[in-house]
C-alpha cells in the first residue's frame, strides 16, 4: 500500500510554529516600546547621556573608517540664551507651546503638498524630533514613524514642554560630531551658549535641517525668515 502524505499533521504544526513566532514578537515589541518609555520617564530627572543618533554617527565612521571626534555637553536651558531658543522654535516648530506633541495644521499642509504633486514640507513638531533622535537615528520608515508616534504622547505627558525643549536644545545635532547649543555656539563663534544673540542665533537655527550640510555663514536668506519670524511673535 501507498502511504499518504502527512500534511494534515504538518500543517497543524506550522500553523503552532507560526503563532509562537508572532505571539513573541509582540512581545518582544512590547518590551521595547515599554523600555523606551520609561527612559522617556527617566529623562525628565536624568540627561541622555547619548541618543541614538550620536550612535549612528560613531558607527558609520568606524564603518567607513573616517575620524570622529564628537562634541557634546548637556548643559540647563538657563544657560541657553532665550535668542537661541526662539529661533529654533521659530525654525523648527512654530507652535510648539500650542500643541500637544503634533502639529496637525502642518501636516494637513503637507499631506495636500504631496498630494498635489509638490515639494512635501516637514511637518515633524520638536517633540517628534527629540523622540526619534533619542531612539531611532535619522532612518525613515513607516513603522519608525508609528512607533516614534506611540512615544510622542508619553515624552509630552512625562516631560513637558520646558524639559522637552531642554533635552532637544542638548541632542540635537549641529554638524559633524557637534551636538548640542553649547557644543556648537563654542565651535562656530567661539562663545557660550548663553551668550548668542538673535542673529547667530538665527543662523544656527537655520542649518538644524541638514546640520552636515550647511553652514551658519552662508544662511543669509533662511536666518533673515527665521527673524521675521521671531519679530511676529514678540520675540
Amino acid at each position: 500500500m501507498t502511504e499518504k502524505p502527512d500534511t494534515p499533521t504538518k500543517t497543524p504544526l506550522r500553523r503552532d510554529v507560526l503563532r509562537s513566532f508572532v505571539r513573541w514578537l509582540v512581545i518582544g515589541a512590547v518590551l521595547v516600546w515599554s523600555l523606551a518609555a520609561l527612559m522617556l520617564v527617566a529623562a525628565r530627572w536624568i540627561d541622555p547621556p547619548t541618543t541614538a543618533v550620536h550612535m549612528q554617527r560613531r558607527l558609520q565612521a568606524w564603518i567607513h573608517h573616517t575620524p570622529y571626534h564628537e562634541r557634546y555637553k548637556f548643559i540647563p536651558l538657563s544657560q541657553i540664551s532665550p535668542d537661541l531658543q526662539h529661533a529654533v522654535i521659530a525654525a523648527e516648530d512654530a507652535r510648539f507651546y500650542q500643541h500637544h506633541g503634533f502639529d496637525w495644521d502642518q501636516i494637513q499642509i503637507a499631506a495636500e503638498d504631496d498630494l498635489e504633486g509638490g515639494r512635501t514640507r516637514g511637518a515633524s513638531t520638536i517633540t517628534q524630533q527629540l523622540v526619534k533622535n533619542l531612539f531611532f537615528g535619522t532612518g525613515r520608515s513607516i513603522l519608525r514613524k508609528g512607533a516614534e508616534a506611540t512615544l510622542v504622547p508619553v515624552a509630552e505627558f512625562a516631560l513637558g514642554k520646558r524639559r522637552i525643549l531642554e533635552i532637544y536644545l542638548n541632542v540635537v545635532e549641529w554638524g559633524p560630531g557637534i551636538y548640542g547649543a553649547e557644543s556648537a555656539c563654542r565651535y562656530y563663534d567661539g562663545t557660550a551658549a548663553r551668550n548668542v544673540g538673535r542673529e547667530q542665533a538665527a543662523r544656527l537655527a537655520a542649518i538644524l535641517p541638514a546640520p552636515l550640510k550647511r553652514r551658519p555663514e552662508r544662511m543669509n536668506k533662511y536666518s533673515a525668515l527665521i527673524l521675521e519670524r521671531m519679530r511676529e511673535v514678540g520675540w
